[in-house]
């Protein structure tokens, strides 16, 4: 039994690492092909059909540039800081349940609610050991704006598993199928009060988190820490070839956790109304998987349609936004849902 567990442990972190790392690849691709069809382009159409063979030719291009370390960096934790960026996102996957079962595993790694706090790290320490100003106030800007943006992420997951009753993303997202997805809990029973109710707050709950995650992964209108205009390229003006390319993978691998995240905690997980779970068999098993990535599929193309709309905030603004509005809603947020729970009938 227990050699079991560990093989299917592997497997499960193998097969989704081999996803994720393939979905990071090609969400530069995506980003790339989205921005040109909002602004009227082309886009990338030259390598291979229709272009999808460029992220290899990206990734050969970045192998093959120097790698040149300035004499002036701390050494060590000029080479830490990029994989300390990259790291975190991909790891915090594994709490994701991203499938019901198959074969009768449960399609989750690690079955307890985590959020990556640690991406901070790999971009303030990459800022402070290139012994640069400007990257150095990258890295602190961009510590300021994650970490008062961490608090509002927190903030508004409470009323979640409030509603729960425990922080397993696997309960979460039985429930959902039990009660309807927390994004419109009325959807299926549109007769009771209580869903209408509760849908308030956990649309607000949505609000808060999905602007949230944009702070966190730095995408636009809140990629302050990198603003060209403002600080000439940000943290990582000092590095080159592959070391540049992981910022940008740990960037794009953070967009498509908080995407996973959620599409768990909001959008119902690896459930569709009318299909089974695995447990039903493993065509099911696999369908599940397919609705869950789809789902992340659709909240990527959202974090990329957002990107080549707004403009960015001032700095002022962003910590403004944070820290006198949403931790504010999100805090009083979880009073309402609690009260809700409070006055519920048993």
């Amino acid at each position: 039994m227990g050699s079991f567990f560990i093989i299917t442990s592997l497997l499960k972190i193998v097969g989704i690492l081999a996803v994720i790392l393939t979905m990071v690849s090609y969400a530069v691709y995506a980003e790339r092909r989205v921005s040109a069809f909002v602004q009227d382009r082309l886009g990338p159409n030259r390598v291979g059909p229709a272009g999808l063979l460029q992220p290899i030719a990206d990734m050969f291009k970045l192998l093959l540039k120097e790698d040149y370390t300035p004499r002036s960096v701390n050494t060590f934790y000029y080479w830490l800081a990029p994989c300390l960026a990259v790291m975190p996102a991909i790891i915090t996957i594994a709490v994701v349940p991203f499938g019901s079962t198959l074969f009768g595993v449960p399609m989750v790694i690690a079955d307890v609610f985590a959020i990556a706090s640690l991406g901070v790290y790999g971009i303030v320490v990459g800022g402070w050991a290139s012994n640069s100003k400007y990257p150095f106030l990258g890295g602190i800007r961009s510590s300021a704006q994650m970490l008062s943006y961490e608090l509002s992420l927190g903030l508004a997951v409470i009323p979640v598993f409030l509603v729960v009753g425990n922080l397993r993303l696997t309960s979460v997202v039985r429930y959902q199928i039990d009660h309807g997805w927390f994004i419109a809990p009325f959807v299926g029973d549109w007769t009771d009060p209580w869903k209408w109710l509760l849908a308030i707050p956990m649309v607000i709950s949505f609000l808060v988190f999905m602007i949230a995650i944009f702070a966190e992964t730095n995408r636009l209108p809140f990629d302050l820490p990198e603003a060209e205009q403002e600080l000439a390229g940000g943290y990582n003006i000092e590095y080159s070839s592959m070391k540049f390319a992981l910022y940008f993978l740990g960037e794009y691998a953070a967009m498509i956790t908080g995407s996973a995240v959620i599409v768990t905690l909001f959008f119902g997980g690896w459930h569709f109304p009318g299909i089974p779970d695995g447990s039903h068999g493993w065509i099911f098993g696999l369908i599940n998987i397919a609705v869950f990535f789809a789902k992340v599929a659709v909240m990527i193309f959202v974090f990329m349609w957002v990107r080549w709309t707004l403009p960015r905030f001032r700095w002022d603004q962003l910590m403004r936004l944070g820290w006198l509005f949403f931790f504010e809603i999100a805090l009083v947020n979880i009073f309402i849902v609690a009260g809700l729970m409070a006055l519920l009938p048993k």
